[in-house]
C-alpha cells in the first residue's frame, strides 16, 4: 500500500484552511445554547421540541464519525473536507429559510453530519501534511480554533441574538465557509492511501443503527426517564448492535473503522483523559448559562461575557503551550492542567445566590487554563503514537468517544440537576422565599462538585500514560497480531 501526495504546502497555509473551517464547526455547537428562549418564541414551540437543534445536531456528528475513516480513504481527506464545508455552508443558509422548528431541527441535523467530518477531518489533514517537527506547534493552533469556539460561542451567540435576531447564528457561516473552501483548495496538499478501499454494508448498518440508537438515549433519557421503556428498549439495542460492530470489525480484514488503534497504549490513556477534559468543558458549558439566567436573572449576551476572560486566556495559552511542548513534554502539561481544573470546578462548586460575576467570570477563565494546558498535549500524545497510516481512523475514533460522552454527560448533568433540584426544593421550601432559586443554586454546586471528582479520576489514567511505550507495527494494526512488537 502507498500513499500518494503532492509536494508539501507552507506550513501556514495549511493551518489557516483548516482553522477557518474547524472554528466554524465547533462555533455552530454552541452558539446556539444561549438563543434558545428566542426560539421558542418565534416558532411557538416548548423547550422540548427546541432542544432537538442541539441534540440532533449532536446526534448527526456522533452518528457520522465512525464511517469517516472509510470516507477519508477512499476520497482523500482534501475532498472529504472540501465537501464537508460545503455541505455546512448549504445547510446553514437553509437554516435561515426554515419555515417551522420542525424545518429548522431537520437542516441542523445535516449541518451536524457536516460538521462532524470537519472536526476528525482537519486533525487528520494537520498529522498527514505537516512535518514531524511542526506537528506539536500545527495541533496546538488547531486545538485554538476547537477550543475557542466552544467558549466564544455563547458570547458571539448571545450578541448576534440580541442585537441581529436569530438567523444572524446560521448567516455569520456563509463567508466563513466560502473563505474556508478556497483556502482548503489553494493550500491543502492531496494526500490519498492508493488502495481498493471497500465499504463493509453490514459493519457500516450496525454502526449507524448502533451509534444512533446510544446517542438517542443519552441525548434524552433524562427527558424520556432513564427506567422508562423507550430509554431502556435503544439502550440494550444500541449496546448490543454496537458490540457486534466492534467484534466484527476486529474480525474482517478491511474494517470501516479500524478499532485496533486501542492496541496503542498511549492513544488509549490519551483519550480517557480526553473524554474526562470534554465533560469538564461541556459541565460548564451547560451550568453557567443555566445559573446566570435563572438566577441572576442575566441577559444571554451577559451570559456570553462572562465566559470571554477564559476564551482570551485559553487563545493565548494554546499558543504558549504549543511552543514549550516538546521541551516540557506531555506528562507535566497535563498534570497541571489537571490539578488547575480541579481546583477551579471545586472553586465553582461554591456558587450560591449572592456569587458575584467577577467570581464566577475568574473561575471560569482559570478553569479554562487548566484546559488548555491538556488539551492539545493530550491530542497529540494520542495521534503521534499512532502511525501515519491509521491516523484518520484514530481521529474518527477519537470524534466517535467523544460525541458519546459529551451527549452522555450533558443528559446525566440535566437529570441529576434536576432530581437535586426537587431534593432541595422540598427542603427549602418551608424556610425560604425564594425557595427554588436557592434549590437551583445548591444543585448546580451538587454538579459542579461531581465534576470536580471526575476531574481527579484523569490523574491515575495520567500516570499510566507516563510509562514507557514501545512503537506499535502497522502489522499489529492491520492483522492484530505482530511478531516484531509488543506493548
Amino acid at each position: 500500500m502507498s500513499i500518494q501526495g503532492e509536494r508539501p504546502a507552507p506550513f501556514w497555509s495549511i493551518i489557516f484552511a483548516v482553522f477557518f473551517g474547524n472554528f466554524m464547526a465547533t462555533l455552530s455547537t454552541t452558539s446556539i445554547n444561549v438563543a434558545l428562549p428566542v426560539f421558542m418564541n418565534d416558532f411557538h414551540a416548548e423547550l422540548n421540541t427546541v432542544q432537538w437543534m442541539m441534540s440532533g445536531f449532536m446526534l448527526a456528528t456522533g452518528v457520522i464519525a465512525p464511517i469517516i475513516g472509510f470516507m477519508g480513504d477512499k476520497l482523500s481527506y482534501k475532498r472529504l473536507y472540501v465537501f464537508a464545508l460545503l455541505g455546512f455552508t448549504l445547510t446553514s443558509a437553509l437554516c435561515t429559510f426554515a419555515w417551522s422548528m420542525e424545518s429548522l431541527i431537520v437542516f441542523r441535523i445535516l449541518q451536524g453530519l457536516c460538521s462532524g467530518i470537519i472536526m476528525p477531518t482537519t486533525m487528520t489533514i494537520i498529522y498527514q501534511t505537516i512535518q514531524k517537527d511542526k506537528q506539536t506547534i500545527a495541533i496546538g493552533l488547531w486545538s485554538v480554533s476547537s477550543m475557542l469556539a466552544p467558549a466564544f460561542g455563547p458570547t458571539l451567540g448571545g450578541w448576534l441574538t440580541e442585537y441581529f435576531g436569530w438567523k444572524s447564528l446560521f448567516i455569520m457561516n456563509l463567508p466563513i465557509g466560502i473563505i474556508a473552501m478556497l483556502l482548503a483548495l489553494k493550500f491543502i496538499p492531496f494526500h490519498k492511501i492508493s488502495s481498493a478501499v471497500k465499504l463493509d454494508i453490514i459493519g457500516f448498518i450496525a454502526v449507524i443503527v448502533g451509534t444512533s440508537s446510544l446517542l438517542l438515549t443519552f441525548s434524552q433519557g433524562h427527558s424520556w426517564g432513564w427506567t422508562s421503556w423507550k430509554t431502556i428498549t435503544l439502550l440494550l439495542a444500541g449496546l448490543v448492535i454496537v458490540a457486534y460492530f466492534i467484534i466484527r470489525t476486529l474480525k474482517v480484514s478491511a474494517p470501516l473503522l479500524n478499532l485496533r488503534v486501542f492496541k496503542i497504549p498511549r492513544f488509549t490513556y490519551s483519550l480517557i483523559i480526553n473524554c474526562i477534559i470534554t465533560i469538564s468543558l461541556y459541565a460548564a458549558t451547560f451550568l453557567v448559562p443555566i445559573y446566570m439566567q435563572n438566577i441572576q436573572h442575566a441577559s444571554t449576551l451577559h451570559t456570553g461575557l462572562v465566559m470571554l476572560p477564559g476564551t482570551l486566556v485559553m487563545v493565548i495559552l494554546s499558543f504558549i503551550v504549543g511552543k514549550i511542548y516538546d521541551r516540557v513534554g506531555p506528562f507535566r502539561l497535563i498534570l497541571i492542567g489537571v490539578l488547575v481544573m480541579g481546583v477551579a470546578t471545586w472553586e465553582l462548586s461554591r456558587l450560591s445566590l449572592a456569587s458575584t460575576t467577577l467570581f464566577i467570570a475568574l473561575w471560569l477563565a482559570i478553569r479554562y487554563v487548566g484546559i488548555s494546558l491538556c488539551n492539545m498535549p493530550v491530542t497529540n500524545s494520542a495521534m503521534t503514537a499512532v502511525p501515519t497510516r491509521f491516523t484518520g481512523h484514530a481521529s474518527a475514533v477519537t470524534n466517535w468517544i467523544r460525541q458519546g460522552t459529551a451527549a452522555l454527560s450533558v443528559s446525566i448533568f440535566s437529570s441529576i440537576l434536576s432530581a437535586r433540584t426537587l431534593t432541595h426544593l422540598s427542603q427549602n421550601k418551608a424556610n425560604s422565599a425564594n425557595a427554588s432559586e436557592l434549590a437551583l443554586s445548591q444543585s448546580v454546586q451538587d454538579v459542579f462538585m461531581i465534576g470536580t471528582v471526575l476531574v481527579a479520576l484523569a490523574i491515575p489514567f495520567l500516570f499510566l500514560l507516563r510509562k514507557k511505550h514501545y512503537p506499535v507495527s502497522e502489522e499489529l494494526l492491520i492483522h492484530g497480531t505482530s511478531k516484531s512488537a509488543s506493548l
